[in-house]
């Protein structure tokens, strides 16, 4: 079997409507989580903008609310996918959100993970 070492993701990703796929990140020592959105998600990690930047290393609680996709009617419990992760890098190189990159550790309940697979796969744009 083959390798493609240009590709070295695990979980292909998909592009979502930014404006419609809000994140809550709880960071460390900070007291209200920080309100964004993300833009980039794969069942391994999720790109996401803020206001403002996290150091690369630190752990944090990201809470997603999923976009409602064609005819799918969830309650909005459903379409929350709670997840620790790793942020893994950071622009800030531009004026206005930072950009955020962060590998998921684990989800908070199987639940979680399989309500992200289920709208990943069928229902998302590829990202590039």
């Amino acid at each position: 079997m083959s390798m493609n070492i240009s590709n070295r993701r695990q979980h292909e990703r998909v592009s979502v409507a930014p404006m419609y796929t809000h994140v809550g990140v709880s960071v460390p020592g900070v007291a209200e989580p920080l309100q964004g959105h993300s833009y980039d998600v794969s069942e391994g990690g999720v790109q996401i903008e803020l206001d403002e930047a996290i150091a690369p290393g630190t752990m944090i609680g990201l809470e997603m609310v999923l976009p409602l996709l064609g005819t799918l009617r969830l309650a909005d419990e459903e379409r929350i996918v709670r997840v620790i992760g790793n942020v893994v890098w950071v622009d800030d190189s531009e004026p206005g959100p930072v950009r955020l990159a962060v590998a998921f550790t684990e989800f908070c309940s199987e639940a979680d993970r399989a309500r992200l697979v289920q709208q990943l796969r069928p229902r998302m744009r590829r990202a590039a």
